[in-house]
């Protein structure tokens, strides 16, 4: 089926011009019904011999029209498997259609389609589209599926399994187009990698919307494959590595600010001393580099200048520093560059 009668049968379904309405026809038990076919055919069978031996034209017509009934009546005798139905037209006019699985005897001289009312899946293909911002990406889905309305499904597209196929992986595209891949700015916005519970319930929506004219419900829909097209993955790649760099160092200087602030404060109430300014800047210099750096660092205490206050100080300040480090779980090195406080 075309896009463009796909498109044509969504219009007409909202305009209320296709009334096709899913209702139960006649039908009884085909065992009964069985039983009364032969019970009419050796009744017939009977009136006809009787008639014709004991030349009684009234018998012989009465019987045969008891075993025309019992043909027409055989004839419309129907097997219904389980999770199936049957469709019943009686001379291009749809009456009804038999849900329960069984043997019915039902309107004789009708065509009979059979329908599966089995839960289906659908794999789309892995497609390729542009997201929110432009980007290429690809994504695939499942589709699950089943048939709510047989005379829908029937009647009101082509082929409805075609019909669901063509649809979704045209929603696929219309709601890919939606998100962004990954929101690097802003966390809490919703994005293709970040929320498929989200994306997957508007693929959803947007596709019942589409399916209903199909008389098709959609059970569940899943994101199977999203990731960025193979020209602009590896750029990606590295701008999310960045991004997590940028984070991590984030995190890092707010721990150092945190531990140098808490090491200045716990000398001034401990010595009872109360450093100058450059001398804090000096500290608070050194003992960032130290916990920033990526290289271990070990620290030199040059006392040939001080007195021992300031000795003190300093062997004060880095024990209380590497007793933050070990508290906040961050690694403590102890090689390579030399560090002096003060």
């Amino acid at each position: 089926m075309s896009h463009r009668g796909s498109e044509h049968a969504i219009i007409n379904a909202k305009k209320g011009e296709l009334s096709l309405k899913e209702k139960q026809v006649f039908h009884i038990n085909g065992y009964v019904g069985l039983v009364l076919a032969i019970l009419f055919v050796l009744a017939g069978g009977w009136l006809v011999y009787r008639g014709a031996t004991g030349d009684q034209f009234f018998s012989v017509v009465l019987g045969a029209l008891l075993i025309i009934v019992a043909a027409f009546g055989a004839s419309s005798l129907t097997i219904v498997g389980p999770n199936e139905a049957r469709v019943l037209t009686f001379f291009g006019k749809y009456i009804g259609t038999i849900r329960d699985s069984g043997l019915f005897m039902t309107v004789p001289l009708t065509n009979k389609f059979s329908i599966s009312l089995r839960v289906r899946n659908f794999n789309s293909a892995i497609l390729k589209v542009n997201d929110l911002r432009g980007n290429p990406v690809e994504i695939a889905a499942v589709i699950v599926f089943k048939v709510v309305d047989t005379s829908m499904a029937l009647f009101a597209v082509d082929d409805y399994e075609q019909f669901v196929e063509i649809q979704s992986e045209s929603a696929i595209r219309h709601v890919a187009s939606e998100y962004p891949y990954d929101t690097f700015d802003d966390a809490e916005k919703e994005n293709l990698r970040s929320n498929p519970t989200e994306v997957s319930d508007r693929l959803t929506e947007e596709l019942q919307e589409r399916l209903n004219v199909a008389g098709v419900e959609i059970v569940e829909t899943r994101l199977t494959h999203v990731a960025y097209a193979t020209e602009i993955a590896s750029a990606m790649l590295q701008r999310q590595q960045s991004s997590a760099i940028l984070s991590a160092r984030k995190v890092i200087v707010e721990g150092a600010v945190s531990i140098t602030e808490d090491t200045i404060k716990r000398l001034e109430k401990d010595t009872g001393m109360s450093l100058s300014d450059d001398k804090k800047l000096q500290l608070i210099n050194n003992m960032m580099v130290t916990i920033i750096s990526e290289r271990g660092s070990q620290p030199i205490i040059n006392t040939s200048d001080l007195k021992w206050k300031r000795w003190y100080i300093s062997a004060y300040s880095w024990l209380f520093l590497k007793a933050s480090l070990w508290k906040r779980g961050l690694p403590f090195f102890t090689v390579t560059s030399t560090v002096t406080f003060w």
